[in-house]
């Protein structure tokens, strides 16, 4: 069954394949499209077209984002560092390494499962059978405070505050040489790299705005400890602006070197606090976790290089 229709802005530019414009607008991959558009579920001016159509100015492009497939997602008893918990939600810790939720590869292990064992029936239906309370998601080799909404109320209360950037999302990370300002500020939009769709860029084209915030904690041999403050939330933003800098994230194999850092899996990122008004109370909390084992051993080694 479909759960949303989603209407692209007027074409402006002709002349490119409707898969490709779909994709883009969309941030999914082309094959997604491409499945989409066999299943009649994208109308050009009110008509099914198929993949290989190419835009016309004025075209409206309306898409009927299905259902995700219903999966069997079973209840595991993986341990969970929870920060905070009461009726309406929870903060978890996640580890680096775990899946927030499961997808083709990942189908056990994740975190959802992990929360389906803690919460029982006790979780936002928001996000379907695939993705029970999540408010918000952070990457696999990203650590860090995770919100999750217990009830569909504190899930729509939650999402708002995301929506109007009033949710506080601070991050710490090692970045790959030294940052020219002590503090600053990125504005860049960020959408679908024109040439790798796994990938997200700056870019103006199908993009959305996108605003860090940061500061250098400390200088360390060849790299900085950063403070970053999100005042959006897109795909890999962090991993991305400070790629465009020209001071991608220490270990990030896809925005910066491909060769992998020794002792570190995965990019050097941790999100280490959340803040944000209590869905039935209103209050402002904010929640603070330690840096996990790994980002203190990276910086104790980058400091012994000194």
């Amino acid at each position: 069954m479909p759960v949303e229709t989603k209407k692209l802005p007027t074409i402006q530019t002709a002349g490119e394949r409707l898969d490709k414009v779909v994709a883009a607008a969309l941030a999914v991959t082309r094959a997604t499209a491409q499945k989409w558009l066999e299943r009649d579920l994208v109308t050009v001016n009110g008509k099914p077209q198929t993949k290989k159509y190419l835009v016309q100015t004025g075209d409206d492009v309306v898409v009927t984002v299905p259902d995700a497939a219903p999966a069997e997602t079973v209840a595991q008893d993986i341990p969970l560092t929870v920060l905070y918990e009461d009726d309406d939600l929870l903060v978890v810790d996640k580890p680096k390494g775990m899946v927030v939720h499961p997808a083709p590869g990942h189908t056990d292990g994740t975190l959802v499962n992990a929360l389906l064992a803690h919460c029982g029936d006790s979780l936002s239906g928001i996000g379907g059978v695939a993705r029970p309370g999540i408010v918000h998601r952070i990457d696999k080799d990203t650590s860090g405070l995770l919100m999750v909404a217990k009830n569909d109320f504190a899930h729509q209360k939650l999402a708002a505050q995301i929506k109007a950037h009033t949710f506080t999302r601070v991050y710490e990370a090692v970045v790959v040489g030294h940052l020219k300002e002590e503090s600053g500020t990125v504005d860049a939009p960020i959408g679908r790299h024109p040439k790798n769709r796994k990938k997200m860029a700056v870019t103006t084209e199908h993009s959305r705005n996108a605003v860090s915030h940061y500061e250098v904690l400390e200088r360390l041999q060849g790299c900085d400890h950063v403070r970053v403050r999100l005042e959006t939330g897109r795909t890999h933003q962090i991993r991305v602006h400070m790629a465009y800098l020209g001071h991608p994230v220490l270990g990030d194999t896809v925005y910066g070197s491909s060769t992998p850092v020794k002792g570190l899996s995965g990019q050097c990122l941790h999100a280490k606090t959340l803040g944000f008004d209590h869905p039935r109370t209103g209050e402002y909390m904010e929640l603070t976790g330690e840096l996990p084992p790994y980002f203190t051993e990276i910086l104790e080694s980058y400091k012994e290089r000194e």
